[in-house]
């Protein structure tokens, strides 16, 4: 295909064989058929059933399939284990499908984009033809506010601009032109005569040659790079594979450990000893943990969605807590994407103008001191008309949201802020000094003029580029009186303009002259030569208030911030000195040189700090973020246009704007700012932090029962005693009890201090060995004991001494269905329940006092513990319910006991903690929130 962007008018026409009337209906229905429509293809996508089907498949839920298995194995004969244990594979798949569906609508989005309809030349007439149905060769007509449907060429350009900020992410109108581009090295994404598909036409009108349609578009090319980006496992979904694996062995070697103590020492025989190793294998796998994760990510979710985060799949609220690099676009992002003029140059004087936006409200301020309204109006007359004047724009205010919007081009809605500012009523003074010529803004001459009638005559208000307007003044007007543009004045003019373009401030000169006495036509010769130079006007895009500090949160939560924009780098590297992301001296890092860099090269660059990519284009986006992949980095990736799109998924965790930004890069996204707040991020990285060090709470609160559960089955193996508890117990705790006050642990809210730590390192497990021996040797065996102790009471209440029951012996026959039994299992698994109400205070906190942190801070974990306490009350006092679970009605005696059981956990766990505190405290080792 050749560079049309090389070619003229004529060379057009020749190459794509199309004259100036445009196509025949004939020949576009050929072409048609040739090219196809002017559409997105969708990519073959794994059918929704599969995708379902992998809820069924992860290693947790493999892993309570083969459990579920075991129990309809002939003689073992536990099948309403086997059911229970499958009812809650399919709960969760089917939980968890809903939560994170959403079905993949990054293409529709891309389609919604594509306007339905184009106005085309054919056969010398204007016509409205669909989108999809244009071809290579069509001649669009554009107009101001008309969406862009395929790229062309552009053969006619009246001030037209684009905005291309769904595809590059600069934030201002592009200006376009039908001049032939020589350099051939150039960014294709930012070509001065061509427009894009999915843009829009931001002022002006045109005509333009389409010569790519559909997926050969650079719209296209965007699509198709994000339907190759493939989704990889979150640092999360991969923790629990390695947590349920750890757990999966452990369950598995202690139950082949007792397999073989039973059939070779003790001499159980093979099908008894098997049917103990799967009760061990059983009381050992957590069944309730799946449900319980999934749950407390759901309740993750919704946290964060009340500090105006918005989560599409659960597995990515943690990985948030684990960022260490987030890298961020800049206009609309850090910056409020509405350009503000923040000083004015008049009269020799640099003022400073307060107020952000388009809101026309702020002061004139001169060396901090404010100027009073009547001499603003004065001062400022000449120029605010000046800027209304040579304007296009429209500033006012939505009936709707009560906000000031423009209409028209940014830098010129800045102007006009700013003259309101000043007092000046435009719209007013317009209806008495109508423009009766204009000379349009073009990027050669660098300069737009408007020739007005007003009441002292016929004058021509002209702004543009400082150097070249320069060139064009011969005068200068200071308080009202019009003096020569001397060298003098000229070298004052520029060291301002040179002190504003070094803060990285856009600078507009505004002049004037009196075209009363000019008989001649109103060219651009005739009209823009000896200028009166009025003014200049500085402006920025500038930052989100609430992002400096945000960006201080970061640092010291040990995240890395790194600036990628589509814009100029001085720009962004003024605003990133405002905000705080860069300290020191900077390095400004361009498409084009990343271009050039290989994966090692642009690897060691990511590692430097202080650097910024400006001028970057959606791949170069993504080679970013892999790069700091391969480094070992948890990659947060921000953005709104469509050109974020590919990055977004590339990232470990994408975040899309919910306001300014695109249904593409939302769609793309894991997350969602509902605020479009920078500061929001640092509110889910919070969130995020705390969910992980949740999820290790709870879960190793669920893990310690799994001693008391298992205890029972070697107490009945080593000394032939009845069975302590029951199968179906042990599921009660696993799949009831325990869910609820797991559930409050996860809700538990941020630990103080939490956002001063370094980023989780990805080799930190969420299931370390320091915990599973607090759980498995310290506490849970606390459990077990007065487990044991109430089941012992029982018999012994009963006039059953432990040598009697011993004799009794470990055969079901000789005690099932005897109400004693029923009591002391009933009595063990309540007692299980008592002590896990003070294991989960235990579990608070790993260093501090639970009395420290606040006893009753978690307010839902009582409502937790009361919820267990009605369900195993349920479960002993109902009717036929009691008997599925084996259960006898306890007197209020054995409830007292019980009861007592209650602080056993938590009093062992506070003992730890204070020998732990105090050594550290001997030996001046500071020692915060860590696992001991």
């Amino acid at each position: 295909m050749p560079e049309f962007y090389t070619l003229n008018t004529e060379e057009l026409y020749k190459e794509l064989d199309v004259s100036p009337n445009g196509l025949s209906e004939e020949e576009a229905k050929k072409r048609l058929e040739i090219y196809g429509p002017n559409l997105i293809k969708k990519k073959r996508k794994r059918s929704l059933i599969l995708r379902f089907l992998d809820n069924f498949v992860h290693v947790l839920a493999i892993i309570l399939w083969i459990a579920a298995a075991l129990c309809f194995i002939p003689r073992v004969n536990m099948p309403q284990l086997g059911y229970a244990i499958i009812l809650v594979v399919v709960i969760n798949a089917v939980f968890s499908f809903l939560q994170e569906f959403r079905a993949e609508k990054a293409l529709e989005a891309l389609n919604k984009i594509l306007p339905s309809y184009a106005r085309v030349l054919r056969s010398g007439e204007i016509k409205e033809t669909l989108s999809g149905e244009l071809v290579p060769g069509d001649i669009l007509i554009l107009n101001e506010g008309d969406n862009v449907s395929a790229d062309a060429r552009l053969i006619e350009s009246y001030d037209l601009r684009t905005n291309n900020s769904v595809l590059t992410g600069e934030s201002d109108p592009q200006r376009k032109s039908t001049v032939a581009i020589v350099n051939r090295e150039v960014d294709t994404l930012r070509l001065t005569n061509v427009v894009y598909a999915g843009t829009s036409i931001s002022s002006g009108t045109g005509k333009a040659i389409v010569y790519s349609t559909g997926m050969k578009t650079e719209f296209g090319k965007i699509a198709n790079i994000t339907q190759s980006v493939k989704e990889e496992l979150s640092p999360l979904q991969k923790e629990i594979n390695k947590a349920s694996q750890m757990l999966v062995y452990i369950a598995v070697g202690v139950g082949v450990l007792f397999f073989i103590l039973s059939l070779f020492v003790i001499k159980l025989g093979f099908l008894a000893s098997f049917v103990f190793a799967i009760g061990i294998i059983v009381a050992f796998v957590p069944e309730g943990m799946l449900p319980t994760v999934t749950l407390a990510l759901a309740m993750g979710v919704q946290r964060m969605a009340k500090r105006n985060a918005l989560i599409k799949k659960l597995s990515s609220v943690e990985t948030l807590g684990s960022t260490t690099v987030i890298c961020t676009d800049k206009t609309g992002t850090l910056t409020q994407n509405e350009m503000t003029v923040r000083e004015i140059w008049i009269n020799g004087s640099s003022y400073d103008i307060s107020g952000v936006g388009y809101n026309p409200a702020g002061d004139f301020n001169l060396e901090g001191k404010k100027i009073a309204s009547n001499e603003k109006e004065i001062a400022f007359k000449k120029i605010s008309r000046a800027m209304s004047y040579c304007n296009n724009s429209r500033l006012y205010k939505d009936k709707n949201t009560e906000q000031w919007v423009i209409k028209g081009d940014p830098t010129e809605g800045a102007l006009l802020v700013a003259a309101r500012k000043a007092d000046f009523d435009y719209e007013s003074e317009m209806e008495k000094d109508p423009r009766i010529f204009l000379l349009p803004f073009d990027s050669t001459r660098k300069r737009m003029s408007s020739i007005h009638e007003t009441s002292d005559g016929i004058f021509a208000f002209v702004k543009g580029a400082p150097k070249e307007m320069l060139s064009l003044c011969s005068k200068i007007e200071i308080n009202g009186r019009i003096e020569d543009l001397d060298q003098q004045k000229l070298q004052e003019i520029m060291k301002s303009n040179d002190i504003y373009a070094k803060r990285a401030l856009r600078v507009l000169a505004i002049a004037y002259r009196n075209l009363t006495d000019l008989k001649e036509e109103y060219s651009i010769e005739n009209v823009e030569k000896d200028l009166v130079f009025l003014g200049l006007a500085a402006m920025i895009d500038p930052p989100r208030p609430e992002v400096e500090a945000a960006v201080k949160e970061c640092f010291k939560a040990g995240i890395k911030i790194i600036m990628i924009t589509g814009d100029y780098g001085l720009t962004a590297d003024a605003i990133a000195r405002k905000i705080g992301i860069i300290k020191g001296e900077s390095r400004i890092i361009l498409g084009t040189d990343l271009e050039k860099m290989s994966e090692e090269e642009l690897g060691k660059v990511v590692k430097l700090d202080n650097i910024i990519f400006a001028r970057v284009s959606p791949e170069h986006k993504m080679k970013i973020a892999q790069a700091l992949k391969n480094n070992g980095h948890t990659v947060a990736m921000t953005g709104d246009g469509v050109n974020d799109a590919p990055a977004l998924k590339t990232a470990d965790i994408g975040i899309a704007m919910g306001i300014s930004g695109t249904d593409v890069a939302r769609e793309a996204a894991d997350m969602i700012l509902t605020d479009d707040n920078f500061a929001s991020i640092v509110n889910a990285i919070e969130e995020g932090r705390a969910v992980f060090e949740n999820l290790r709470k709870f879960i190793n609160y669920i893990l310690t029962s799994n001693i008391p559960e298992a205890v029972p089955f070697i107490m009945m193996v080593i000394f032939k005693i009845p069975l302590p508890l029951t199968v179906m117990q042990i599921l009660a705790i696993d799949l009831g009890t325990d869910l609820l006050p797991s559930l409050a642990l996860a809700a538990e809210p941020p630990e103080p201090g939490i956002m001063n730590k370094l980023p989780r390192p990805k080799n930190e497990r969420l299931l370390t060995g320091k915990n599973l021996i607090k759980a498995y040797l310290f506490l849970g065996p606390v459990e077990a004991a007065v487990a044991m102790i109430a089941f012992l009471i029982v018999y012994y209440d009963n006039g059953i001494t432990f040598a009697k029951l011993r004799q009794i012996g470990a055969n079901p026959v000789n005690y099932v269905n005897d109400r004693v039994y029923q009591t002391a299992t009933t009595a063990n698994h309540a007692a299980i329940i008592m002590s896990q109400i003070g294991n989960a205070f235990a579990w608070r906190s790993n260093y501090e006092s639970v009395f420290k942190i606040g006893f009753f801070k978690n307010k839902l974990l009582f409502w937790g513990i009361l919820g267990e306490i009605i369900i195993i009350n349920a479960l002993i006092y109902i009717p036929r319910l009691n008997s599925v679970f084996n259960h006898h009605p306890l007197s209020w005696n054995y409830w007292f006991i019980l009861i007592a059981f209650i602080p056993s956990v938590l009093i062992v766990e506070e003992l730890r903690k204070l020998i732990v505190r105090y050594f550290n405290y001997k030996f001046r080792k500071p020692v915060i929130n860590k696992a001991v």
